[in-house]
């Protein structure tokens, strides 16, 4: 009996032996793949929150600088985050206060080129960069840069920005002497802005300036 079990035995070991000589080295080569894929993974987590956590720190000094309203250093230290954490919307944020404060002291060349940076490499893709094309837009208006304005609202993708990227089309077709283009555009804005939004009532006055008087419903309040 004992001889019949070491026979099954060394049968067994046999057939191991051979499925470890044809499969071995590709076993192997699995586990070691699946383990450094794994440490890979620890690490960029690991890479990823140490990334964040300087971000934040550092964001975490740009908003004492933008508090403070010190210029000098704000844009400084979002230069930083933006050369250091581009991808982060640590940056975003920083160069979108950045150009606000850019505007209140009177750099609106700075300003335009803050808003830009966000436009085109803005973190999360479509919100934070149509934020950005739309106060970018509003500055070109200010400086009649018309074919530049309507690049930038082209540009505007994100369905929630809809309404606001219609009225600046109303504004550029209404500097440019485009009446009918310009109601057009407002009316646009009118539909697409949610009817509990403050806004409308701006769009609605820009109607009423040309002539397109305000929608009442049966309630007697504006549309």
């Amino acid at each position: 009996m004992a001889s019949h079990l070491d026979l099954e035995e060394q049968e067994q070991l046999e057939q191991l032996k051979a499925f470890w000589k044809r499969w071995g080295n590709l076993i192997t080569w699995l586990v070691t793949a699946a383990l450094a894929a794994f440490a890979a993974w620890q690490g960029w987590n690991w890479y990823q929150r140490d990334q964040a956590a300087q971000a934040a720190a550092m964001y975490d000094a740009f908003d004492h600088a933008f508090a403070a309203q010190d210029l000098d250093k704000a844009v400084g230290v979002a230069g930083d985050l933006k050369a250091r954490f581009g991808s982060t919307a640590y940056a975003t944020q920083a160069s979108l206060q950045v150009a606000k404060l850019q505007l209140e002291k009177d750099k609106t060349d700075d300003a335009k080129q803050s808003l830009t940076w966000v436009a085109e490499h803005g973190a999360d893709g479509g919100p934070y960069r149509d934020v950005a094309r739309l106060r970018l837009a509003g500055l070109q208006l200010d400086a009649k840069a018309f074919d530049e304005a309507a690049k930038t609202l082209d540009a505007i993708k994100s369905a929630e920005f809809a309404g606001l990227a219609a009225d600046r089309r109303g504004d550029l077709a209404l500097l440019q002497d485009k009446r009918d283009v310009a109601k057009a555009e407002y009316q646009k804005a009118l539909a697409a802005l949610d009817k509990t939004q403050d806004y409308r009532r701006i769009v609605e006055a820009k109607l009423a300036t040309l002539g397109v008087p305000t929608v009442v419903d049966t309630t007697g309040a504006p549309q």
